[in-house]
């Protein structure tokens, strides 16, 4: 069942942490099991973070019906990357939706020319004549490489307790333990910080 939206007057923030744009969009859910937060409560929010994860240069018009779609796709990959963090069998219904997204076109990158002080000659976007079909494929596209590839176990869940947000570690000593050092790491730190003095007081 795809996680139920949690409506507010502020949405929750947009996170971008996964490394890997599968992953970040699994992150759309943040707490699950605990809150469930929805970080795309509508249509309009999806359309933003098309533009946040850079595959889209403005925000497009994002259908209901379109919305809903993602979200089927979010859950299925969700439940395939915890497959691979516990290392058991995937379903086969996640497989076929992973596989029947993948196979439309994908994005078609673009490149065009950059200002002299950017650093390149160029800077690149993306386009597709179905948007919607082009997005989800690329995102399917790229969890099926990263999930048969040889990065796949190095794809982890931050330890924090509270936080379940999962990211593709690609440190040299594959010791990422958080989400992010901003955010559940300083957290972590202080913890222990608070728990050591506590020990220490007579």
């Amino acid at each position: 069942m795809d996680a139920t939206a949690k409506r507010s007057d502020q949405p929750p923030e947009l996170v971008f942490f996964g490394g890997r744009v599968c992953l970040d969009l699994v992150d759309t859910v943040g707490k699950r099991g605990m809150l469930d937060i929805e970080r795309l409560p509508d249509a309009e929010r999806f359309g933003q973070w098309l533009s946040e994860a850079g595959l889209v240069e403005h925000p497009p018009r994002i259908t209901e019906e379109e919305l809903a779609r993602v979200r089927h796709l979010r859950e299925s990959l969700h439940r395939l990357v915890r497959a691979q963090i516990e290392q058991r069998r995937p379903l086969e219904a996640d497989l076929e939706t992973v596989n029947r997204e993948a196979a439309a076109p994908d994005l078609v990158p673009f490149l065009r020319a950059a200002e002299p002080e950017c650093g390149t000659v160029g800077s690149a976007t993306f386009r597709a004549p179905e948007l919607i079909d082009a997005v989800l494929s690329t995102i399917a596209r790229d969890a099926i490489a990263l999930l048969s590839g040889p990065m796949a176990g190095r794809v982890k869940e931050c330890e924090a307790p509270d936080c379940t947000i999962v990211f593709l570690d690609d440190s040299q000593a594959r010791r990422r333990r958080w989400c992010s050092m901003e955010r559940c790491g300083n957290l972590a730190k202080i913890a222990r910080y608070r728990s050591r003095g506590s020990v220490d007081t007579p």
